[in-house]
């Protein structure tokens, strides 16, 4: 069963939806004051994977994920820039896509506007004054948290310490120092909107109860965020959408934890974060190279922990794909008979009454150097309880890094297979498309194994380090006209019109390209 760690509740829940067989999820998106970060890259992934997983499972999901496009940010950006807000909104918000767009996020089912929900915001705020839970003043709305006693349930804090210690904005129009607004009067050359309490623009806490509540329903199941909206901004959600419905609000809350630069959390703030595109730039492969390097990263530490950026933790992620694809390139490239051993059939028999669970996997893991290739393919592979095996741990509350280490043992087993002996093809489709079905749940595995070997654009690569002759430099690039001709001389050799093959190959020749005819029969090329 699938087991969430819900930050309401302090534990891991047993997932149970509100309507069998599907899910509604809302996630806070960003500010769009500003191009987004690593941070920011964390959270979209986070909740794409989980999103993603939900699907697995079989869920039909309805994913909400707003954009703040008003804000006091906001107008001091345009301030700065000597823009319009409208501007800076729109700016932000096609670079936002464009780094979601690159980092392989899907796209939310809904993604709502705050702008473009003022009449539900102005509906939400006059039922909580009606209800006598906010107040006016001057033209200003403050929800007044003493009239919500549960306040502080969320994030674990008692109001009155968190009146002792506040460290919020002194107005002594508040009746408590914790209130909030709800809605703030316009002052000269800001963004307005009429309201039965004069022009002006909503708080940013009441926008994402609005929005979620319009799309999603007054309860729904999830709601997420980073650690840093825990306080103050989802606890005052919980506090003003439960008292304009008398409901609760989200069954279950889900909080990614930080990006951190040297043990310090990142953000604009600080300075010490790096955009999504200034990741992009350290590597000079194509983006979908990269997107999966990011992804890699983001994903091996749990969702719930902080983690250390690093340079080298992403050429370590780097490192660690390449091993992948290495495998994926021998799968496709190495001989394959019609006879080959096939793992699934050799073992379905005597495991299959095996039930392999997330414990079995963490045994198998501590004697991964102590078994055979063949124990441990037999137990994991037949009959698909590798799928079991990752099931077990992304049901334990979305569990990635023990699904990565799955794949790495796995990688090894089938390398290890691949030096003993030959494996069928249908073993080693079996194979290939365990990597790429349960790799979809994580935005992995998902490049064409050549593109990522040899580069889909044109660049350099020194091939001191790698291949021999030492030193020698080649140009290795993917190119559809010269694979067409690559092809059409190895269907002349099989068809020993070795005098076409041969033209071709000189034709090549001609514009600098070098063929490499390997023992397996396959070839390839360089400049």
């Amino acid at each position: 069963m699938l087991k969430i760690f819900n930050t309401l509740t302090g534990r891991k829940d047993p997932f149970e939806p509100l309507v069998p067989g599907q899910v509604r999820m809302y996630v806070c998106g960003v500010t769009v004051y500003d191009y987004s970060h690593l941070g920011h890259a964390r959270s979209a992934i986070v909740f794409d994977v989980i999103r993603r997983y939900l699907e697995y499972r079989g869920y039909d999901v309805k994913f909400v994920k707003n954009f703040t496009d008003v804000d006091d940010k906001i107008i001091n950006r345009a301030q700065e820039l000597s823009l319009p807000w409208q501007a800076v909104t729109a700016r932000y918000i096609d670079a936002y896509y464009r780094d979601m767009g690159r980092l392989g996020v899907c796209p939310a089912t809904v993604e709502p506007k705050a702008t473009e929900h003022m009449e539900e915001i102005i509906r939400l705020i006059r039922t909580l004054v009606e209800k006598g839970v906010a107040y006016l003043v001057n033209g200003d709305i403050y929800f007044e948290v003493q009239k919500y006693p549960a306040y502080g349930r969320l994030s674990k804090r008692k109001l009155d310490e968190l009146q002792a210690g506040a460290r919020v904005e002194v107005d002594e129009r508040k009746h408590n120092p914790m209130d909030f607004a709800l809605w703030k009067s316009s002052k000269p050359g800001e963004p307005a909107w009429q309201s039965p309490w004069g022009p002006g623009r909503p708080g940013w806490h009441i926008e994402c109860s609005a929005m979620s509540m319009k799309h999603l329903g007054d309860t729904f199941d999830i709601h997420g965020g980073g650690q840093d909206l825990i306080f103050p901004h989802h606890e005052n959600e919980i506090a003003q959408s439960c008292s304009a419905t008398g409901k609760e609000f989200a069954r279950y809350w889900v909080h990614n934890g930080f990006v951190q630069i040297n043990q310090e959390k990142m953000s604009k703030s600080l300075g010490n974060f790096f955009t999504i595109r200034e990741i992009f730039e350290k590597f000079p492969s194509s983006e979908p190279v990269t997107a999966e390097v990011i992804r890699y990263f983001l994903l091996s530490s749990h969702y719930r922990s902080p983690m250390d950026f690093s340079d080298q933790a992403l050429k370590e992620a780097k490192r660690t794909l390449d091993g992948f694809y290495d495998l994926f390139l021998r799968l496709e490239e190495s001989p394959r008979s019609e006879g080959g051993w096939d793992f699934t059939l050799t073992f379905e028999k005597r495991d299959k009454s095996d039930d392999l669970n997330k414990s079995d996997f963490a045994e198998s893991l501590k004697r991964a150097e102590n078994i055979t290739a063949e124990e441990y393919v037999g137990r994991a592979i037949a009959q698909k309880h590798f799928y079991t095996l990752f099931r077990g741990v992304m049901d334990d509350d979305f569990d990635t890094p023990s699904a990565m280490a799955l794949f790495q043992v796995l990688r090894h087993v089938v390398n290890q297979l691949l030096s003993e002996k030959d494996l069928s093809r249908m073993s080693r489709d079996e194979i290939r498309n365990a990597f790429l079905s349960l790799g979809q749940v994580l935005g992995l595995f998902q490049v064409p194994v050549k593109d990522w070997v040899f580069g889909r654009k044109l660049h350099k690569v020194n091939l001191e380090a790698e291949l021999k002759p030492k030193g020698e430099l080649a140009y290795i690039q993917m190119n559809p006209a010269i694979d067409q001709l690559v092809e059409e001389r190895n269907e002349a050799r099989r068809r020993k019109d070795f005098a076409k093959a041969d033209a071709i190959r000189k034709k090549l020749e001609e514009q600098g390209i070098i063929l490499e005819d390997r023992p397996d029969g396959t070839t390839r090329w360089k400049r």
